[in-house]
């Protein structure tokens, strides 16, 4: 009687490219209050008081400062919101959004 080998069945992998994510950066300006900085990283970010102290420190520093990563659409939004922010209190306070390496 000859043997019959039941070959496993594969189902092809199909590769999902993961989004790329964007990063959301903090620029430095000399007119918006660090103390507004602070109140808005930890609005929109979600920062405790010391996460968005360094990070306004760093800004402050280097002239910008990675806020967080996300994928674009939330990176864009909480950037915008951010800024909005500042906006609505007369601030020249600034988010942007760049692609990550």
């Amino acid at each position: 009687m000859p043997s019959t080998v039941a070959k496993p069945r594969t189902k092809p992998k199909t590769k999902v490219e993961r989004p790329r994510l964007h990063k959301v950066i903090l620029v430095n300006d000399d007119f918006t209050p660090r103390e507004f900085v602070v109140s808005v990283l930890k609005a929109e970010f979600r920062m405790t008081e010391d996460q968005a102290h360094k990070v306004m420190i760093t800004a402050h520093r280097r002239g910008v400062c990675v806020v967080a990563v996300f994928t674009k659409d939330v990176a864009e939004t909480k950037a915008t919101r951010a800024t909005d922010a500042g906006r609505a209190q007369g601030y020249p306070l600034l988010f942007t959004t760049e692609p990550e390496e």
